[in-house]
């Protein structure tokens, strides 16, 4: 599955990105978060992208687009991603485009949250002040002042994406202001509509050319009729020696399956039977010369 979470600052993106990644074993992809380990880290990018973060504007694309390029190549890419906090812009969605194309990699889905922006600087400002009363470092970028005008900037930059992939068939929609849970049942249920993240259906197996009691119909029993056929040859087996072994050949060839055995034997039996009685016949012939 790979997915575009697409909304102003303060939608949600992060938390349900963090519940996709669990739900369906992807990698979640959020620049945001890139940048900051960088600022952390005090990296050449990190020192550069500070400043640039602190006021509010836009990471230059080259730097972000080489950072999902990179990335994108790491084995742990392969079940998919969801990309939180890019594209921003129409021409970085255009670049994204031609990035998954050469790369071969196919976008489910562009995944819109909307929600008020009033209503998200009314979170900011209460969740800034529960933090600063905890003693908790507050983001540089995480502030009323510094939302107000990533808010502007996504009004004028980054709301033009809406209609970029609606065009292009890609745009889900959901209500922002929901709670958690219902906004995450939403976006699983419109997942599921499209057929993102659900597994391929196994290949029906080839039904059997023949069924199990039709098999059974077909197949000749062994048993009792190969008996009884061993019976009627040994009946009509001849009287003296040569004639007896090809009597006892007869009923061998007669007698199948599992009455074979049991054949070959009482074949056996009658063929000394007749040539004791032909040898005593030929015994009293010569007696009576």
């Amino acid at each position: 599955m790979r997915l575009i979470l697409l909304g102003p600052p303060g939608a949600g993106k992060g938390t349900q990105a963090q519940r996709l990644v669990q739900k369906y074993g992807i990698i979640q992809l959020s620049t945001g978060e890139m940048l900051r380990a960088a600022v952390a880290a005090e990296t050449p990018i990190g020192l550069q992208a500070k400043d640039i973060m602190s006021s509010g504007a836009l990471v230059p694309d080259e730097v972000v687009v080489g950072i999902i390029s990179d990335r994108l190549d790491q084995p742990d890419m392969k079940n998919g991603f969801i990309l939180d906090g890019f594209p921003r812009t129409v021409p970085q969605a255009a670049a994204l485009d031609e990035l998954l194309k050469k790369k071969h990699i196919k976008l489910d889905a562009v995944v819109e949250l909307r929600v008020n922006e009033s209503a998200l600087l009314d979170r900011v400002e209460t969740r800034v002040a529960e933090m600063r009363a905890r003693g908790e470092d507050v983001r540089i970028d995480d502030t009323p002042e510094v939302l107000s005008k990533r808010l502007a900037n996504y009004r004028s930059q980054t709301e033009p994406l809406i209609h970029y992939y609606s065009e292009r068939r890609k745009l889900l929609t959901v209500d922002g202001m929901m709670t958690i849970e219902h906004v995450t049942r939403e976006i699983n249920r419109i997942l599921a509509a499209i057929g993102a993240g659900e597994p391929k259906a196994a290949t029906p197996a080839a039904p059997a050319k023949r069924s199990a009691p039709a098999a059974r119909k077909t197949a000749k029993p062994a048993g009792k009729k190969p008996a009884k056929t061993a019976k009627k040859a040994v009946k009509k087996a001849p009287k003296a020696g040569k004639s007896a072994s090809k009597g006892t050949k007869k009923v061998a060839s007669a007698a199948k399956g599992k009455g074979a055995k049991k054949a070959k034997k009482a074949a056996k039996k009658v063929a000394k039977k007749t040539t004791r009685k032909a040898a005593k016949k030929v015994t009293k012939k010569r007696a009576k010369r």
